[in-house]
């Protein structure tokens, strides 16, 4: 499935996204949105999960359209990401109509990165505005790595970040956008190689191909070894297409998306993890599609995402005080780097 101009969820027509970022806190906001209100739905399959409105994207609930989605570093605080996300919106009169007053409607998941390194001891927290700045600064491009929510990512081994990647398929376009942060690897310890090697396009990541290997993973090789403690995880998501899904096939491509975490980190989902994938359509009126089409567009976002974790590590930037080198600092036979 070629990936589209761009390689990005952005190539899935009319969506937008934003990031906002504080280099010595270490952690930001990534926000997906659009010109328009956009159908959407989310499956949670980690044990320890951090949301916002996520109700509300249940096939049976009453509303049918939000108008953004936020991704947020900085654990349960992040969540207030959304309050600045919000008042942008209703300065510009956006939101779920209620008599003569509009709310906007912005679910919201967050990772744990308050044991990074960064400086963490605001006194007001900086949430609602990194929030409305990366609503702010939303655009069809924007950057992946150490940038947005991802700045403050970190997986087993590696610096984490935010990835994002697009695949063709038929008529429709489907993206997916990530902050991988999770409790495991996205490669074989002592290696540059992604699980994911399997399903890239190009040299999106490397071109170095699928392991042939996996060997042992115990916890003393995940996070939870590491010392950053229980929490200190989670890999968020949001997979979009054009083609026109309801509520409830929504649901279902999340469902099918999640694969795309399986296959790209060892272990996962796990209880320490909060891992979930939002599904987005950005058509104007669903269809009920045939069930071969739907399995199709599954596929994709799963793939898609696997990618988009791999291109989250590769692409990520070395900062000061970072507690895990980037994989671009790796040597060629992928052990980190002495003393990191």
């Amino acid at each position: 499935m070629p990936a589209g101009p761009r390689n990005l969820i952005t190539d899935v027509s009319g969506l937008l996204v934003g990031n906002a970022s504080d280099a010595v806190l270490k952690s930001g906001v990534t926000v997906l949105t659009s010109d328009h209100p956009f159908r959407a739905s989310v499956d949670i399959r980690g044990g320890a999960p951090g949301t916002r409105d996520t109700a509300l994207l249940e096939p049976e609930r009453t509303v049918d359209q939000i108008d953004a989605l936020v991704l947020s570093g900085g654990s349960a605080f992040g969540l207030g990401a959304a309050e600045g996300v919000m008042a942008a919106l209703r300065a510009a009169n956006r939101g779920f109509a209620v008599g003569p007053v509009h709310v906007p409607i912005v679910p919201t998941a967050i990772i744990f990165d308050l044991a990074n390194g960064g400086v963490k001891d605001w006194v007001e927290s900086p949430y609602p505005a990194l929030g409305r700045s990366a609503f702010d600064a939303a655009a069809s491009t924007f950057e992946i790595g150490t940038a947005g929510a991802g700045v403050g990512a970190l997986t087993a081994r590696l610096k984490g970040g935010l990835g994002s990647t697009s695949a063709r398929v038929g008529e429709w376009m489907v993206g997916a956008l990530v902050v991988a942060n999770p409790i495991g690897h996205v490669g074989p310890p002592g290696s540059r190689q992604f699980w994911a090697g399997a399903f890239e396009e190009g040299a999106e990541f490397g071109n170095l191909g699928a392991p042939r290997s996996t060997g042992p993973i115990g916890l003393g090789d995940t996070k939870l070894g590491g010392g950053i403690g229980t929490g200190g995880n989670t890999t968020i998501a949001i997979v979009a297409t054009d083609a026109p899904l309801d509520k409830a096939a929504l649901r279902r491509l999340a469902v099918a998306a999640q694969d795309g975490i399986a296959r790209a980190i060892v272990p996962a989902p796990t209880a320490l993890d909060g891992d979930l994938v939002f599904a987005v359509s950005t058509a104007p009126e669903p269809q009920r599609l045939a069930p071969a089409d739907v399995l199709l567009l599954g596929h994709a976002a799963a793939t898609s995402l696997a990618r988009a974790i791999a291109r989250a590590i590769f692409a990520a930037s070395p900062a000061l005080d970072d507690k895990r080198p980037t994989w671009s600092t790796l040597p060629a036979d992928g052990d980190p780097p002495e003393g990191a």
